[in-house]
């Protein structure tokens, strides 16, 4: 019994040690005419994130392959420019209010920013 409460207490302490990412994002990139703003709107089902990038050319692009484990965010934007598309892929970790996040794809290498929390 006492082993069934201990392992109980472990995962519900795991459970509130998950970050919780849902809200709007904000941050920014080096772009031709210098800084440019973008968000990110995301929102949290358990270990699965759903939601949208704006900024940049093309508006808001739905993101996929989203998820969530502990403090781990992982998810994909794909763009569609000039009938050629260009997946975008973020990973990052979550700090209280703050997101750091590597971009890859696109032009140029990897990119680093920090999104922080509205």
């Amino acid at each position: 019994m006492k082993l069934r409460l201990v392992l109980l207490g472990c995962a519900l302490a795991f459970i509130t040690l998950a970050a919780d990412v849902t809200g709007k994002w904000t941050y920014e990139t080096a772009g031709r005419n210098g800084a440019q703003s973008n968000s990110i709107m995301l929102k949290q089902d358990g270990d699965k994130l759903t939601g949208t990038v704006s900024g940049g050319r093309g508006g808001d692009v739905e993101i996929s392959q989203g998820m969530v484990h502990g403090d781990t965010v992982m998810f994909s934007v794909t763009r569609e420019f000039g009938g050629n598309s260009v997946t975008m892929k973020y990973n990052g970790t979550v700090s209280g209010s703050e997101m750091k996040l590597t971009i890859e794809g696109g032009r140029g290498g990897p990119q680093t920013v920090t999104a922080k929390k509205e």
